[in-house]
């Protein structure tokens, strides 16, 4: 069993973006229900298939599956919901942890979220001065709901 832990922030200002260098993610949903998402991703070259169960507080469930990179282009084209997720990704260490931060593009430019993955979800981390308020279970920020309801729209 797979299990994620994970808590989200939004970012302030860009002192953030000379720490790490940008990888494009493409990605889109297969499967939007509630209770479980599935998710076709490509990174760089990379195919990926990744089932996700409902979050309770900042865990849930998850399993990833390389799959060929054919396959994950012809979801993303022709099975996944519109409009497809594509950001930039930067991995950045702090005290410890690696904080992901996704500048995202298109629909949902203007839109950057941090996140952090813990081993338990009262384990205790430091911020770099670049986080802002946390969004964790908040689900307008979840991309499968921005693919939904994209940032461009949000008032």
């Amino acid at each position: 069993m797979g299990l994620e832990i994970e808590r989200k922030f939004l970012v302030i200002g860009d002192n953030w973006k000379s720490l790490a260098k940008g990888i494009l993610y493409r990605q889109g949903y297969l499967n939007l229900d509630k209770s479980r998402t599935v998710r076709v991703r490509i990174i760089d070259q990379k195919g990926i298939l990744t089932v996700k169960g409902k979050s309770i507080g900042a865990s849930r469930l998850e399993y990833e599956y390389d799959i060929p990179l054919s396959d994950a282009q012809e979801m993303l084209d022709q099975l996944c919901e519109k409009p497809i997720i594509e950001k930039y990704r930067y991995t950045i260490p702090f005290q410890g942890f690696f904080w992901e931060v996704d500048e995202f593009l298109g629909d949902n430019k203007g839109l950057i979220v941090a996140e952090i993955e813990l081993k338990a979800e009262n384990e205790v981390f430091k911020k770099p001065d670049w986080i802002g308020q946390e969004v964790t279970g908040e689900v307008e920020y979840y991309n499968s709901s921005l693919s939904q309801k994209p940032f461009k729209t949000w008032s």
